[in-house]
């Protein structure tokens, strides 16, 4: 889980406590992604029937689910089941890791049903991206893996949160706008080098792509009118406005209805007062800022929005 200290200022992963308060798309990728490659590449990679090997790599789940190059083993579903699958014990790590980093907040701030569309987008943007270039580069063998649509989730927290430092490795904080544009640079760098590391460079950086146009249309930088407001609709965090308060504006919120235990039961109004003193305490200090009275209570009226 991410974490974002008061007494700290570097945004670092920290992996004990808080589960109750998971959001829930983020908690369903993780589970489902870890299901999914226990079962066809640990449970069901050693049967074989009819000499057709069930699971593992070159299993009949790879040769239905993977995502294959147009004109050799091509199905359309697989621009979103081969998100769901994975590689090895640590292509899944490092995917959920990230996923769990960046996607959090993301959700937390913008809603699970909002968050849920991001994610696929990005994930499908990866595949079609990996299926126009997946020709000239002579690619034969199939695509796997959540790397795309967590792209998509890196590139947004780089724009939402620019100036975030990042412990990078543990250790060395770097700000989230050069973190994602070095990690970009350097995808896009092994991609045109076309470097044998059997890594889809140009799915990653199809769903950064998306990522990027969908984040800026999402919170009005790309004004896109009508549309823009629908797929906002039903935002917790609204367009993302918010990250904009000066300084000032964020110390004089007040959040003594929280601390004092108040309900949310006062009425509409009382309400949006609590929450949106919960949203400028998370664009000053991060989500993971809140108590767990503030986290529970920004937790349902995310409910009923959505």
């Amino acid at each position: 889980m991410s974490t974002y200290r008061s007494d700290t200022p570097y945004y670092r992963p920290n992996l004990f406590g808080g589960f109750s308060f998971f959001p829930p798309v983020i908690k369903w990728l993780l589970i489902g992604n870890v299901a999914i490659w226990v079962l066809t590449d640990l449970f069901l990679a050693p049967f074989v029937v009819d000499g057709v090997r069930i699971g593992g790599a070159g299993g009949v789940i790879t040769y239905f689910f993977a995502l294959w190059p147009v004109g050799v083993n091509f199905w359309p579903w697989q621009i979103f089941t081969y998100m769901f699958m994975h590689g090895g014990f640590g292509h899944l790590f490092f995917n959920m890791l990230a996923l769990w980093m960046f996607g959090m907040e993301l959700e937390n701030t913008w809603g699970s049903r909002k968050f849920l569309t991001y994610y696929l987008a990005c994930g499908v943007g990866g595949a079609v991206a990996n299926l126009l270039v997946s020709p000239w580069l002579g690619q034969t063998a199939p695509t796997v893996g959540a790397s795309g649509a967590v792209f998509g989730a890196l590139i947004a927290f780089g724009l939402l949160f620019p100036d975030r430092p990042i412990l990078l490795y543990f250790l060395v904080p770097v700000r989230a706008k050069f973190f994602v544009a070095g990690y970009i640079a350097l995808e896009l760098l092994y991609g045109v080098m076309g470097t044998a590391d059997g890594i889809a460079h140009f799915a990653h950086l199809g769903g950064a792509a998306v990522g990027f146009v969908y984040t800026l249309v999402i919170t009005g930088k790309i004004p896109l009118g009508v549309w823009a407001r629908r797929v906002d609709k039903g935002s917790v965090y609204g367009t993302g406005q918010r990250y904009q308060r000066k300084h000032e504006e964020v110390l004089d919120a007040k959040f003594y209805d929280i601390r004092s235990g108040k309900q949310m039961n006062e009425g509409a109004e009382d309400q949006q007062e609590i929450v949106d003193a919960i949203l400028d305490k998370i664009s000053l200090s991060g989500y993971q800022s809140l108590t767990d009275e503030e986290k529970r209570i920004l937790n349902e009226a995310s409910k009923r929005m959505n």
